[in-house]
This record gives C-alpha cells, structure tokens and sequence, in this order.
C-alpha cells in the first residue's frame, strides 16, 4: 500500500490539503500538458510563497552558455535550455482591496485534482481573508490536446461575509526567468504587448536562437450565472498585458472569469504577422466557448485512452500509478511532429534541459511503438535521421572521420549542448540505443521501407563510429573500447564496458546483416544506400567482421557473470544490505571519489544489455547476472527499477517484479528521490509501461510473431491492455493463469501465448491457459 499524501483513486491524482513546503512538488506533479506546450500547476491567484512558475513551448530552446572549470577540445559551446516562457494563468484577485494570497490567508478547505481520464486541473478552496471576508474559489483549465495551441480556465470565485468591491485582474506575463540559468541570464528580449479593445497579446524573443512567442488572452465575466456589469478595461505595459475588471458585490456573488489562450510560436509558424494570429485564435476559442472546448478536449483523450490504457484490478496503488504514467507520457509527446522529441522532464519543470537524451529509444519508444499508430514510432526515429549531419559534425569534432557518427547525449537541434566531460565523451552507448530502436522498429511494424529509405544511413555512420572507437589490443589480441561510462555512472572512465561493447558488436552486425537483406531484396536499393553512405563495401565490411569476431567482452567465467567492466571484481563486494539507510542515496552523502570506488550501481547495466538482447541468453546465464547485479544497485536512476522488474518478471521473481514495479510506477507520486519538485520523470515513466507489458505480460516480438508469457502478482486479480502489432490493435487480459486475447483489427494476427502459436482472425477471441 502506498504512503503517498495523494489519495488513492483509480483516475485521478487529489491531495486535500495545501502544504507550502511542498507546493513545488505538486506543481510538478498537476502539471499539464498537450505534446506542444505544457506549464507546471501553479496557482492562478497571487501566490507569495515559494513557487517556481512554469510555462513550456515545445521546439523552443535558448543556448545558454556552458559552465565549466576549464575549456577542453570537443566541449560544447552552449547547453540547450527550455525557456519559461511568458504565463497566460495569472489573476489577481482583490477584495475590498486585500490580495488574495494563500501564503497570507488563512484556510478553511482545499482540493485539488487531476482528472486524468479527460486532462482536467480543479482546485477548490476556501480562503479566510484578513478583513474576514471568505472567498470561495473553483479553478479549472485544460490545455487542449484537440486544438494543442489554445488552452482555457475558469476561476469563480464566492464572497461571503458582506458586501464590498471586487477586482479580478487576469494578465499575461512576458517579464519571466529561468532558474537554471547558468549566468543568471534572461531568456526572452524584445518584448511586447498589444491589444484589440476585447482580447491582449504579449510577443517575446528568445535571445540568440530568435524564436518569437505570441500568447493571447480573451476573458469573459460573469455574475452568478449572467454576464456581469462591472467596469472593464484592458492596460499594456511592454512586457505585461492586464485585464483588470472591478464590481460591487452582495454577500454570497459568484464571479466567474473564462481565459482562452492561443500560445503560437515561430516554430510553427511565420514570425509576420505572428502577434494577429494569435490575437484570432483566442477569439475563436471565446466563441466555440468554455464547454464545448472541453468536451472536443475529452474526445481527444478518450480516443489515446482506448488504446492506451492499462487496466489493473484489485490494486489501486498500482492501476494510478500506471495512468498516472501513461497520462504525462501522452501530454509530453503526441508524435504529429518529427522535429520534436521526449525530454526527461517534459513540460513539468526546468532540470536537464534538452530535448532527448538515450532514455528516448530505450525507455520511451516502445511504449509509443505499441500503443499508437506506426508513424508516432516512426517519427522518432525520422527525428535522429533528419540530425544524421548533425550527429557527423559532433563525431567530428572529436576527431572521427568519414562519416562516423556520434549521436548527442543532450540536444535541440542534434548538436551536442552536455557538458559534463564524463557523460558528454564517455556516455557513447546512447549510439547503440539509437541502433536497437531502428532493429526494434522494423521487427515489430514490418516496415522494412524505412530501413531502405532512412534507417541503414544512421546504421552504417553508427557503424563507422564503432569501428574507429574500437582498436586492437596486442596484450589482449582482441579489440577493446576504452575510457567509457555505461548506464551506470557511479562508474567514469572505464575500459570495456560490457554492455558498450556488446551493444557495439551487435550493431555492427546488425548493420552488416541488413545490409546483406538488402543487397538480396532490391539492388536498386542498396546500390543506393552504397551510393549515399559511400560504404566501401570491401574493406570497411571485412573490419566490421573482424572486430564482432574478435571483441572483448569482460567475463568472470567463476561465479559465471559478464564483467559490468574490466577490473570490477576488483571492487570490495559489498551488497546494498551491506549500506547505513542513512547513508541513501549515495549521490547526497558520499563524495564522488567515493562512489567511483565502490561496487554500487546506479541503475542496470549489464542487465541492460541482457534486456535488450534476452534471447541470446539461457534462463540460467539470466539468473546468475540478475542475482550478481540486483543486490550491488542502489536504483538512485529513475530508469532503474523498471529494467529490474522486467528481468525479475522473466525469471519468475513476481514478488520482487512487484516490488521494483511499484517503485517505479510511483517514483513521483511518492516522491521516492526527494526530488519531484524539479519535475517529473518523464522518460522513466515509459519504464513503468514494460514492466507490465514486457515484464508481467512477457511481451516479445519473435520471428514475425508477437508473443507472450504472462504472469500476475499477487496482489492483482486482473490486468488487461492492448498492443499495436503492425498497427493491429490486440487486447490481452491476464486473469490468474488464463489469458484472453481479442484481436480488435481487420488484419490475421500471428500470435504465441504460453508457447501455443496461433494466428488470430479478425475479431477472434481466444483463451490461453498456463499447463
């Protein structure tokens, strides 16, 4: 059962108490968002507290300059930043001239809840304020998911205790900062704002990368039901726009004011004519009005939800964990647009910066491959094709030649924008990552075009990279890659790194193997890939084959473990049992040296590499490497817990696999690394989806196949969800050991369950049952 302060609910996430030591954490956690913007739930009202308002624009950046001891060859010149962008939620309320503040005031009731089911933000509360009058406040808002650049709110707000004057001032604000600035720099210049006599604009410009913003506001009153009388009048101040509206009140009034925002953005469209245009589409959305905005806001979330969802019963800890994850996932990411991409926080706060690290292709796409259509999947992978020049330049400055790619840890635009030497040097694995999400791809749409057309150019500059990382070794006489950091990195600077070198030697074999399918399908084809790559097919194939023949890969042949790297047995074995809970996490209480030294791991590494490559390995290689690794890893990555579950689930562990669920399908609603008031964990959130999908349903795709092996926890009585398997919807249901399948496509499915194949017909229902 969880601690959490949210109540437990199936579709929502309600805390029922306002605690302002935590009010980041919920402004993390209510966040919303649509795939092109988000913000964090930050109070509509004046809120003097400590708070960190957040407003995103998906595609937009600022290079902010890069903060290091001393300059080395290759460092980036810039880490890329999303912007604060310029608010559109902010009303000042005033009665009988006192600000409401809930820092100042004090409170009788407060709610807030996040509907997830149709992505709807409510607050309610009751205020005290000093003169003793009560203000009861409703708020909500939505970010539309059907129309992503128009948003709406509604604040009511109810006055007992006497008559009075009432002000209520809604207000868009460009003059904003960003907390991770390294300089303490402002993003945004060249600020403005206008207005039309019935609806503002504020227009700002990001400096250096000069994309320009335009946020629009149209407001509405509204007395008890009718519209209200009062005194309107719209002031622009540069940077601010405000719409301040004042009325006498009767004890009990209810004034409500309507918000419909359009946010546009150079990104998506002309800067001429950009502030007009945003101008309209508010007043669009003021026409189609608050309701009906909502209800094409439902049918749109109801439409990801049909295919998205995942159903557990018999634990609701679990079942709101999981939507809790699904929900943030679908407002990061809506996969419309391939120039965009997943970042770790999405559109719930400032850490990181970026637009996509590694956690992309092995964490999140495969939750996007299953549960939408082909071309969301696809234009993930489009997004790293369209950065290949890119990716080349970056492997260049470091010194590779010909054509040799090295893919960005951290990036906007596919320049490489981290600059921690360890990560931004060392962290190369995240090209292999890139290559398994091309091989995942293919095997589970058939789309074997997009090898021909786009995939093979990553996979043969990939390739190229590998081959130059990789040299001989004399004292060994094997290849060896040297001076790494794996997933796990408590540990800098190693040599031979297993999963690096496993993940390289497969990708050059998958890449020469693709090659040869493709050279057999179509020689128009592949001549073409030659041509564009100017592969030489002799020499550059032939050293290809020798380094996956002759590739160290560290072994410890006694306890019968792959090596996590040379040298690591070295290490005092300790075990996690082995560590002062005082002492956790390890990142906020040993110095680094400390941590380098020691045998713990962050997160998977060698298992990893085995989640990725299973079925190269036996039950029993598996079980040796998961009981070696499990007990050394501390799980202080939010990535952690759900690779470990997966693996625990395949080896049968269901007890433990529940375990390392629940941690991370509630790493943020429990707030297990004491730091969600940063922002979610976004990428990681994808990880809670395998661990029920590849890890308690056994999910594998297997010669043209889709397959599973389920098993259940104990504290489930069912769980259901649908896969996309060459874009056929199937819904599968475990319930104790019998699992249903229902093929919901018009298309033959060819399905494994338990080991019996099948192929399913359409609209055929079947039950499996575990002998």
């Amino acid at each position: 059962m969880s601690d959490s302060r949210f109540h437990l609910d199936e579709w929502k996430i309600i805390e029922t108490r306002f605690e302002p030591d935590r009010a980041r954490d919920s402004e993390s956690i209510f966040a919303l968002g649509n795939g092109m913007m988000g913000q964090r739930a930050n109070f509509e009202e004046t809120y003097s507290g400590d708070t960190l308002r957040g407003n995103y624009v998906a595609g937009v950046y600022y290079p902010d300059k890069t903060v290091v001891g001393w300059w080395k060859i290759g460092y980036p010149e810039y880490f890329a930043k999303v912007p604060n962008a310029p608010s559109w939620t902010n009303i000042i309320v005033r009665i009988d001239g006192e600000e409401l503040d809930l820092a100042i005031c004090s409170l009788r009731s407060f709610r807030r809840e996040l509907d997830m089911k149709q992505g709807l933000l409510t607050r309610t509360f009751e205020a005290v304020m000093p003169s003793g009058k009560v203000a009861k406040v409703t708020a909500k808002r939505f970010l539309s998911m059907a129309q992503p650049e128009l948003a709406a709110s509604s604040y009511s707000v109810q006055i007992t205790g006497g008559n009075g004057k009432i002000e209520l001032i809604p207000w868009l604000n460009a003059d904003v900062y960003n907390e991770d600035a390294n300089y303490d720099e402002k993003f945004w210049e060249n600020e403005s704002s206008t207005h039309d006599g019935k609806r503002a604009v504020v227009v700002a410009q990001t400096r250096k990368t000069a994309f320009v913003v335009a946020t629009a506001l149209e407001n509405t009153f509204v007395l008890n039901g009718m519209p209200a009388r009062g005194k309107t009048a719209i002031t622009t101040t540069g940077k601010t726009a405000s719409c301040k509206f004042s009325s006498d009140y009767s004890d009990g009034d209810t004034f409500t004011v309507t918000g419909y925002a359009a946010v546009l953005s150079s990104f998506n469209h002309p800067v001429e004519g950009l502030a007009g245009k945003a101008l309209v589409s508010a007043g669009k959305a003021a026409e189609k009005g608050f309701d009906a905005m909502l209800e094409a806001h439902r049918d749109a979330w109801g439409k990801k939800w049909e295919h998205g969802d995942i159903v557990i019963r018999g634990d609701i800890a679990a079942q709101q964990g999981i939507r809790f994850n699904i929900f943030q996932l679908y407002q990061t990411y809506t996969g419309e647009d391939p120039r965009l991409n997943i970042g770790p926080k999405g559109f719930t706060g400032e850490k990181y910066g970026g637009s996509t690290y590694w956690d992309t292709e092995a964490f999140a796409f495969p939750f996007y491959l299953s549960t939408a259509d082909t071309h969301v999947a696809r234009n993930l992978l489009l997004y790293r094709y369209k950065h290949l020049e890119k990716a080349i330049e970056n492997a260049r400055k470091l010194g590779f030649t010909g054509g040799a790619a090295l893919y960005p840890m951290v990036t906007m635009n596919g320049e490489e924008c981290h600059n921690e030497w360890e990560i931004t040097f060392e962290e190369i694995h995240r090209n292999g990552a890139i290559a398994y999400a091309i091989f995942n791809y293919v095997r589970h749409t058939g789309d074997n075009d997009y090898l021909s057309e786009y995939g093979l150019e990553v996979l043969v500059a990939l390739s190229r990279f590998w081959a130059q990382r990789c040299n001989w070794s004399d004292e060994r006489k094997k290849y060896v890659i040297l001076g790494v950091t794996g997933p796990n990195e408590y540990e800098n600077n190693v040599n031979n790194n297993w999963y690096t070198n496993t993940l390289a030697r497969w990708t050059l074999k998958y890449t020469s193997d693709m090659l040869e399918w493709l050279r057999n399908a179509s020689n128009v084809k592949y001549n073409s890939v030659v041509a564009r790559t100017r592969l030489d097919t002799q020499s550059e194939l032939k050293h290809w084959k020798e380094i996956i023949e002759n590739i160290h890969l560290p072994a410890n042949h006694d306890p019968g473990i792959f090596l996590q790297q040379d040298g690591f047995m070295d290490k005092i074995q300790h075990t996690v049992s082995d560590l002062d809970p005082a002492e956790r996490p390890l990142n906020q209480h040993w110095s680094w040296d400390r941590i380098l030294r020691s045998v713990f791991i962050k997160q998977a590494d060698v298992l990893q590499g085995i989640y990725f490559f299973e079925d190269e390995f036996d039950e029993d290689t598996i079980r040796r490497n998961f009981d070696f690794y499990e007990p050394r890893c501390v799980h202080e990555s939010s990535l952690s817990a759900s690779i470990h579950s997966v693996l625990a689930a395949r080896l049968h562990d269901t007890e433990r696999a529940y375990t390392l669920y629940l941690r991370t399908a509630r790493l943020d609603l429990d707030d297990y690394n004491r730091e969600v008031k940063d922002g979610l964990h976004i990428t990681s959130m994808a990880g809670t989806w395998l661990a029920i999908v590849e890890g308690f349903g056994g999910m594998r795709i297997r010669n043209e196949r889709i397959c599973f092996n389920p098993v259940i926890p104990a504290a489930w009585e069912s769980y259901s969800f649908i896969i996309r398997y060459r874009n056929n919807p199937l819904r599968v249901e475990v319930n104790g050991g019998t699992v249903t399948a229902v093929n919901l496509s018009r298309a033959e499915i060819p399905l494994a369950v338990f080991g019996e194949q099948v192929n399913m017909q359409p609209g055929e229902e079947k039950k499996f049952r575990k002998q």
